[in-house]
């Protein structure tokens, strides 16, 4: 098949599953086109069957804000005219999926352009709510050849927002390739414990709290903290660490391309957030044999067994995901059995499992 795939290229869950599932499916025969702004950041290197185009969008003094769904949509139509493209992918209803109708208007009787939506979660819990954009995000999602939401809750969570009765929104979760995210050879036990956090450091991801069950684990053992990623939090977690007295035991590397490698070094992986719509970083750690420390909330129950590969509790109690987390730590027996139960766990999020579930989706819908 020849598949459009459009989605945000920052850093972020929505835009690695994006760009992975472009990848995988190129690796499966198929033609893909990613269409955005800007190279998404998975989007490393020379893929055979892979293209990327670019939207351009024009600066003219009418405009304070240059539109760029409407370029969006015209490149769309332009793509899918001139690749012959079978189906669209829109990651995020808004403008992604309304982009993506507009685009197939615009084809008219040029070319049939099936248009598939997967429902990430902002898009829906946060910005497909503000009143400002409700009606459009319905729109979209009830305009869409076929839908997916990457948890059980996020489907639910959009029934029970937009209504969207006439919808059959199937849930095909996030998936991990277990040959990039894998354990290391030998992880040499005892001596000082290393927490990492991976995110694109917004407010729902709760980061003066990551700080704050650290705080509490170094209190008890030997640790330290890694921060991967950039955002809009990132000073106010520096001022907790400097508030906290850990600022030698705490780094924050910044953005890293190869986070796989980065989970490596880890013993454990927080993800304290206010929601998760799944928790792919919380996957990743999963696949990599890093048991994960986690709110409670979202779809992340979906990922992560409470209990079996790591340990979820009420949302901003620091002093109970502290607790869990030493609990893990300290002993090297329960911590190994976590360790192995996430790899299988991951196992059944695995890129050979998933990836097929779409292709099955795309062809249902070119069939019509």
């Amino acid at each position: 098949m020849r598949i459009g795939i459009v989605c945000y290229p920052t850093y972020g869950g929505s835009g690695a599953v994006a760009t992975e599932l472009g990848l995988a499916l190129a690796a499966r025969g198929h033609d893909v086109h990613f269409i955005s702004y800007a190279l998404p950041f998975r989007l490393r290197g020379f893929h055979e069957r892979v293209t990327f185009h670019e939207v351009k969008i024009g600066s003219y003094p009418l405009f304070e804000h240059p539109p760029y769904a409407l370029a969006l949509a015209v490149m769309l139509h332009e793509v899918a005219v001139r690749e012959r493209l079978d189906v669209l992918h829109a990651h995020y209803a808004i403008p992604h999926a309304a982009c993506g109708w507009l685009a197939k208007q615009l084809i008219g009787d040029e070319g049939r352009l099936g248009l598939v939506t997967t429902l990430h979660g902002t898009d829906i819990t946060l910005v497909g709510q503000d009143p400002s954009y409700h009606t459009i995000t319905k729109f979209s999602i009830e305009q869409s050849d076929a839908v997916t939401a990457v948890s059980s809750y996020l489907r639910d969570e959009t029934y029970r927002a937009f209504g969207c009765t006439a919808c059959a929104i199937e849930v095909i979760p996030n998936f991990v390739s277990l040959e990039e995210f894998k354990p290391p050879a030998g992880r040499a036990a005892g001596g000082e414990k290393t927490l990492l956090h991976i995110s694109n450091m917004r407010p729902v991801k709760r980061l003066l709290d990551v700080v704050r069950i650290f705080a509490r684990v170094r209190a008890a053992m030997p640790a330290r903290l890694v921060m991967v990623g950039d955002g809009p939090d990132r000073d106010a977690a520096e001022r907790e660490v400097d508030a906290l007295g850990v600022r030698g035991a705490v780094r924050f590397l910044g953005k890293v391309e190869d986070v796989a490698e980065v989970l490596q070094w880890a013993d454990l992986y927080l993800l304290p957030s206010n929601s998760e719509s799944f928790g792919l970083s919380a996957l990743e750690a999963l696949a990599t044999g890093v048991p994960v420390v986690g709110a409670s909330v979202g779809g992340l129950p979906e990922v992560v067994r409470h209990g079996v590969d790591g340990f979820l509790g009420p949302v901003g109690d620091a002093d109970a995901l502290a607790a869990g987390a030493v609990e893990l730590l300290r002993d090297q027996d329960r911590w190994r059995a976590a360790s192995t139960a996430a790899r299988e766990r991951a196992a059944e999020f695995s890129t050979e499992l998933i990836v097929p579930r779409y292709e099955a989706l795309y062809a249902a819908v070119v069939a019509g």
